[in-house]
């Protein structure tokens, strides 16, 4: 799978964390998927004790997904997935999370570079502190301060990132909210993805109306599949405009 051919339409993206489900749960949570032409499925977590090469494999068994890498850490790098999100936390000012690691992971990653997108991970606060925080050691961004992340979604473009992440965070209380999704597309011309919080067909759409190019849905769509359906739904009608 090329990355030049990536979120170049509105997209639905399933997010598997192994931490969180058993291997029934994935296989089911896949199936749902599948059934409702769900564009990717990213693998990856905050912790991810558990094999991410397990999950890679359980997915690719299952279906035809594309499988985005969502790596939390340097113990989740694998050759494996279809595309892997290099991650930098421009949001926050731990130097690990913004070159460190990446450094340590480069020799490894540098025969795959067809495979990777350089992506400016923007953690917002919407309402708790996620899991993502306390891990990272960072503060998330108010997100009453949309000039802020405004000018991380800039400084990030214009040091050569290819896609912008707006994350709420696992266990959001409330999605990003749509005017700063707004707010960015506005103002930068590479793709943005949005994710975290997502609990309604009202939430998806008013992201993908502010535009966003692809929203990620969590392992909770096994609970309610309906909300992933919905979200497919919502995908083709903008798609349709």
């Amino acid at each position: 799978m090329k990355t030049d051919k990536f979120l170049t339409e509105k997209s639905v993206g399933l997010l598997l964390d192994p931490d969180k489900a058993d291997d029934s749960t994935i296989r089911r949570t896949i199936k749902i998927a599948v059934e409702n032409n769900t564009d990717y499925i990213l693998a990856g977590g905050s912790l991810t004790f558990k094999g991410i090469e397990q999950l890679i494999r359980t997915i690719k068994n299952n279906c035809k997904i594309p499988v985005i890498l969502f790596p939390g850490n340097l113990l989740q790098l694998t050759y494996n997935a279809d595309l892997i999100l290099l991650l930098s936390l421009i949001s926050g000012r731990n130097p690990e999370l913004l070159i460190g690691n990446h450094v340590l992971a480069a020799p490894y990653l540098k025969d795959i570079r067809s495979k990777l997108i350089s992506t400016g991970y923007i953690l917002i606060n919407c309402g708790s502190r996620t899991s993502v925080e306390y891990m990272s050691q960072t503060e998330a961004i108010p997100a009453d301060k949309p000039d802020i992340v405004i000018a991380t979604a800039l400084a990030g473009e214009m040091l050569g990132m290819k896609l912008i992440y707006l994350e709420a965070g696992s266990g959001a209380s409330r999605p990003v909210p749509s005017e700063i999704v707004k707010a960015v597309k506005e103002n930068i011309s590479i793709p943005i993805v949005a994710g975290g919080g997502m609990r309604s067909g009202k939430d998806i759409e008013n992201s993908f109306e502010a535009g966003a190019n692809m929203i990620i849905l969590g392992n909770g769509v096994e609970k309610d599949p309906a909300l992933l359906a919905e979200a497919c739904r919502i995908r083709d009608k903008f798609r349709k405009k």
